[in-house]
């Protein structure tokens, strides 16, 4: 009688502990500032104990880099849906667009939690700043590929402009005037890729 071969690697699921140190973590870093939220805090809130807490992260710092790597990756899959539902790079682009302005205008808005997150950790070097980095340098090659798509002259000096304009548009709607920051943002926009349209029609 020959054994049974022992299973594939079959992947674990995710510690549910851990998703909800995370997920509070997230609501409560963003609306109330990385360093003003202490270890406790979090703890409590998510109703697990210390030692399960640094079982899964050994440190805040550990904790804080993966909650801007779980931010990174909730807009990489929002990007990914809006691509499923259009295959043209200028409708895509202006899809992303109008859901930055959503979001700007949401309640509770208090600006990107990148640019928040670098604020609060000044060295580039920090494990943080590194994941900062490494969202922005991913959604920099996002536009630049979408423009490029698009057919745009200069791609790589619109995605950096259009870079510019997201950013902007996200101090301003948490600063100032959060309908004037989207409505600015999407002209922007518009502005910005009209080239490729232009050029593909007059070819």
């Amino acid at each position: 009688m020959t054994s049974t071969p022992p299973p594939a690697h079959v992947s674990a699921r995710p510690s549910e502990a851990r998703e909800r140190l995370l997920a509070t973590s997230m609501r409560v870093f963003y609306a109330e500032g990385i360093h003003a939220v202490g270890v406790d805090r979090v703890i409590a809130e998510a109703q697990v104990t210390r030692a399960t807490f640094y079982r899964h992260f050994p440190s805040k710092e550990d904790l804080v880099r993966a909650y801007v790597e779980a931010t990174d990756q909730n807009i990489r899959a929002t990007m990914a849906r809006a691509a499923q539902m259009t295959d043209e790079p200028g409708e895509l682009l202006m899809l992303m667009v109008h859901g930055i302005g959503e979001e700007v205008c949401r309640p509770g808005f208090r600006g990107c939690p990148f640019i928040n997150a670098a604020a609060e950790y000044p060295d580039a070097d920090h494990p943080v700043r590194q994941a900062v980095s490494a969202h922005r340098a991913w959604f920099h090659d996002t536009l630049t590929s979408l423009l490029t798509r698009a057919g745009h002259p200069d791609p790589e000096r619109a995605a950096h402009t259009l870079f510019l304009l997201r950013d902007g548009a996200m101090v301003a709607g948490y600063l100032g005037d959060a309908e004037q920051a989207r409505l600015a943002l999407a002209r922007g926009t518009e502005t910005l890729i009209k080239p490729a349209y232009q050029d593909r029609h007059s070819a």
